[in-house]
């Protein structure tokens, strides 16, 4: 996936190979090669098979969003509520909604196998037939350590949520059907970790720095604009 440092890390291997010291540091240069050619190949299936999947990552109706629902830049976040990375990314991007009237961010649940996170993802999906999913959301990513079926459900009573019918919504095999089509369009996309960010015809990994994805977003407005004015637009 996309990753912000590759600059950086690219002049750095560049500077190895004309230091004299690339015989001592071969096998580095060699594997960042490697993956260097490995991340070509994923931008160019990226820009296939996004547009191709355009509709299910952003029209689904059984995910939940956040920010301006007619925003002019979507971001799908794949998330794990178990993931500690997913919050530190969830504060940044609560800081872009913030700034950004016009952003609309998408919420993918995509638990992993860690404790816990299948559950919370279940919880919070449910939790959106009580009208709480927000506020559920929110506390969840506030959540500290690793979250047990006892603190998801500590939690939901203290937003406010019931939680025997949020137990009860849990079992819906409609909501369940929701995470089977999130983790299969993640692996349709090639995303195998969370955080994963979808912002255009890119995938962005790693957690962000805000100034760092207020640029993201700034370029995705732009060629969202120079799309909009091609007649081959994908939208």
């Amino acid at each position: 996936m996309l990753n912000p440092k590759a600059g950086p890390i690219a002049l750095s291997v560049l500077a190895l190979l004309f230091s004299g010291l690339a015989t001592r540091y071969g096998p580095v240069i060699k594997d960042y090669v490697r993956q260097h050619e490995n991340h070509s190949r994923l931008v160019a299936h990226w820009r296939k098979l996004i547009p191709e999947r355009r509709d299910a990552l952003l029209n689904d109706a059984a995910a939940p969003t956040a920010g301006n629902p007619n925003g002019d830049v979507p971001l799908v976040l794949f998330l794990d509520y178990n993931c500690p990375r997913c919050r530190a990314e969830d504060r940044t991007i609560q800081q872009a909604l913030k700034h950004d009237p016009m952003l609309k961010v998408v919420y993918k649940h995509c638990p992993g196998k860690r404790p816990g996170s299948k559950f919370a993802a279940l919880a919070a999906l449910a939790s959106s037939k009580q009208g709480k999913y927000e506020a559920f959301h929110h506390a969840l990513m506030a959540a500290r350590g690793q979250l047990s079926q006892f603190d998801i459900l500590t939690i939901a009573r203290h937003v406010g949520l019931d939680v025997e019918q949020l137990k009860r919504d849990m079992e819906d095999r409609a909501i369940e059907s929701v995470l089977e089509r999130n983790c299969a369009l993640a692996r349709e996309l090639y995303i195998n970790v969370t955080p994963a960010l979808v912002l255009g015809d890119e995938v962005i990994s790693g957690v962000l720095e805000i100034h760092t994805l207020e640029r993201f977003i700034a370029k995705e407005r732009e060629q969202a604009k120079r799309r909009a004015g091609s007649p081959t637009s994908a939208f």
